[in-house]
């Protein structure tokens, strides 16, 4: 299994209070039947003008381009649950995210990629955010042993997360497929008490 205790690499901003998740993926694209194409998706209405032209957006600008930590304001990924928000941000290339609040069911999303959202009091996210847009090659790392963000100063601010959450990443159960790949002498022994596992032949024919 997979264990996630720390994330770092260079960040990316993205400014805003209650950004839910129809701002990160619009609704007309959850009709894909796979996640393959999310990464092209993050911000697409507020990236592009109607005539497809790119607009000003920070996931539009070459100093974010390979961002890997995304920072935000109050409340990031509210509203309707749709999975497709966290998958286009990981595949854009986000890896954690540091904000000062989040939507519940999209944290949830969140964490079952592997990706973190963690929190920090408004005035630290300020900082960070004015941290990276002054240099957006500055390094940060997200510490979820320590509960803390590594600034490349040596100092660090304090983050939270809740627990179920950190214990998830951290013990590298949050990865439900290696989880299961990994107890396949225990899953083959219940599938051995199961009566309906047994000469299954599928459904009858129509």
């Amino acid at each position: 299994m997979s264990e996630i205790k720390q994330v770092g690499g260079r960040a990316v901003v993205v400014r805003g209070h209650d950004i839910d998740t129809d701002r990160i993926v619009p609704a007309r694209y959850l009709k894909e039947i796979t996640f393959s194409r999310m990464g092209e998706y993050p911000f697409i209405d507020e990236r592009y003008d109607a005539d497809g032209n790119t607009v000003e957006h920070p996931f539009n600008e070459a100093r974010f381009q390979g961002a890997e930590l995304l920072v935000v304001n109050r409340n990031f990924g509210c509203g309707s649950s749709r999975e497709h928000a966290p998958q286009a941000l990981y595949r854009w290339g986000i890896r954690a995210i540091i904000g000062e609040s989040f939507g519940p069911i999209f944290a949830g999303s969140s964490v079952l990629l592997g990706m973190p959202t963690v929190m920090a009091s408004p005035e630290d996210v300020g900082r960070l955010m004015t941290l990276v847009e002054s240099d957006p090659q500055v390094e940060l790392t997200v510490d979820l042993d320590a509960r803390k963000v590594r600034l490349p100063d040596g100092s660090d601010i304090d983050i939270d997360i809740s627990e179920g959450h950190r214990n998830a990443l951290t013990t590298g159960s949050w990865d439900s497929t290696a989880l299961l790949l990994g107890n396949m002498d225990e899953v083959a022994q219940t599938s051995e008490k199961l009566p309906y596992t047994k000469n299954f032949e599928g459904p009858a024919p129509l």
